[in-house]
């Protein structure tokens, strides 16, 4: 993810290695809006803008640990 610009979009797979959470749980965060909404690229293609999963990354760390 370091490599790819802010406008560039990310498949769930990579998101999933950015943010390590099960995909059940991050479905579940999509709807109850804790994650980020995906674009619709295409039929059958959903995908996540690399600078939402930034930001989420960021304010998470911004978090501190729990």
């Amino acid at each position: 993810m370091k490599n790819l610009p802010d406008y560039a979009f990310m498949r769930l797979p990579t998101v999933l290695k950015a943010y390590p959470v099960s995909e059940t749980l991050w479905w579940d965060g999509v709807k109850s809006g804790e994650f980020p909404a995906p674009y619709k690229l295409s039929k059958g293609v959903t995908a996540w803008l690399v600078a939402d999963i930034r930001k989420l990354c960021e304010d998470k760390a911004k978090e501190g640990r729990n």
